[in-house]
């Protein structure tokens, strides 16, 4: 990639797209090009044309995507199945009708399947039956990965697929109704702080065990793969190491100073009992995440609470 190199970033406003808008800049790339939903719908397969053909970008890195928690994948299966489908077909088909010989696409590590062996290699994709209660979105994943590899395979394009572990960070979502667990807890931690509360309630057991990348991490990582020059494949990112939900928990009311107890609600889902991923194929490449989860949750606990007063006028 050269710094003036033409790249364009869908998804930008999310948070996965803004930390990869944020890495590029910092890199000194000056020709970044970005969307908003309102200038350019991804789910219109004729506008997302028309822009390829355009712009006719160098690189692109494909951050879009409809993306929630537990609750909100089990509610909404036919729209995550839908809109991630329709978002990634016609941005990988675009881009390849205008010429765009590098993309990368970043998928997810509910790929693998509920069972799965523990670290998760990325050979392991279809060897089992996915969790149940992000089977659809989990879906839509693997045809995206799967369109990379057939578009390379037929057309000898360099789409190459990335499969993060659970994001954190800046523009995180703290949503109650549609979050992931981590700013979930950030902000049921923080609120029962305010109230002077004794407990906070935690979904599941506590027991689950989970990995979390920081998101810049993630950036790094994919410009990284960008910048060398990787063709093809499949790449697990994550820290290399997970902790239980329990854990978790303990440490966001250490960071944001929540001195009662945890109460688990057991009548809620627990999900898949293990996500993580074995990163030996990036830290080969001489890539390696070097944000502690901690220290992550302290940036990203400032960054919460940049926003925390909106969230309070909405309750």
């Amino acid at each position: 990639m050269d710094k003036s190199s033409k790249v364009y970033v869908a998804g930008h406003t999310g948070m996965a797209g803004s930390a990869i808008v944020r890495g590029l800049i910092s890199r000194g790339y000056v020709n970044i090009v970005t969307k908003t939903r309102s200038e350019l719908d991804l789910l219109d397969q004729t506008g997302v044309k028309e822009f390829f053909e355009q712009e006719k970008p160098d690189y692109v890195f494909l951050a879009a995507a409809k993306v929630g928690g537990i609750q909100a994948n089990n509610e909404k299966r036919a729209e995550f199945l839908y809109d991630n489908l329709v978002i990634e077909a016609n941005i990988i088909h675009g881009a390849w009708k205008a010429g765009v010989q590098d993309l990368l696409f970043l998928g997810s590590t509910c790929i693998y399947p509920r069972d799965c062996p523990q670290p998760m290699k990325e050979e392991y994709l279809l060897t089992g039956p996915l969790e149940s209660t992000n089977e659809p979105y989990a879906v839509a994943k693997i045809a995206g990965i799967k369109m990379c590899e057939s578009y390379n395979a037929q057309y000898g394009t360099r789409y190459t697929s990335v499969m993060p572990s659970n994001l954190y960070g800046p523009n995180d979502n703290y949503s109650l109704e549609s979050s992931h667990v981590l700013p979930a807890l950030v902000r049921k931690a923080h609120e029962a702080k305010l109230r002077g509360d004794s407990t906070f309630a935690v979904w599941g057991s506590g027991n689950p065990k989970r990995e979390f990348l920081y998101v810049d991490d993630l950036a790094d990582a994919c410009i990284f793969l960008m910048e060398r020059g990787v063709s093809e494949g499949m790449y697990n990112v994550g820290l290399g190491a997970d902790v239980t939900i329990r854990e978790l928990a303990e440490i966001v009311m250490e960071v944001i100073g929540f001195k009662g107890e945890i109460k688990f609600d057991s009548s809620k889902p627990d999900g898949t009992p293990r996500k993580l991923v074995d990163v030996s194929k990036m830290n080969a490449l001489g890539w390696k995440a070097t944000t502690s989860l901690r220290d992550g949750l302290v940036l990203a606990y400032q960054d919460f609470l940049k926003g925390a007063q909106l969230f309070q006028n909405r309750s």
